[in-house]
């Protein structure tokens, strides 16, 4: 697989949300061009023991408007998502890129205080 895909969370007690940035990196040695069906870029879970608790697309619509993108080898594209007023607790956090013909996702930890 040519491209690789990196997770950040981080908890900002001042607005009670948590912020995820997906990174994809595109590691191999040709372009890859990346097709989207709809506005919507990258789907963001978070679970604790197996269990849903948060799904960026959930309730949300997005513009159905085909789009594409091109990563160069090395180049890199940033999909963000916020996660407001989660409950305290320990979760795992998954990120998927929401590609046609690619796939790429990334997982981390994530601890929200009380």
């Amino acid at each position: 697989m040519t491209l690789e895909g990196s997770l950040e969370a981080a908890v900002d007690g001042a607005t009670d949300a948590v912020s995820f940035a997906f990174t994809v990196t595109n590691e191999g040695a040709e372009p890859v061009e990346l097709r989207f069906t709809d506005a919507c870029k990258a789907e963001f879970v978070v679970s604790d023991d197996g269990n849903e608790r948060w799904r960026f697309t959930e309730g949300r619509l997005f513009a159905q408007v085909l789009g594409s993108e091109t990563l160069a080898p090395a180049e890199s594209a940033t999909y963000e998502a916020e996660w407001s007023a989660p409950e305290p607790g320990e979760y795992t956090a998954l990120a998927e890129l929401r590609a046609r013909d690619e796939s790429c996702e990334a997982r981390t930890a994530l601890s929200v205080p009380s």
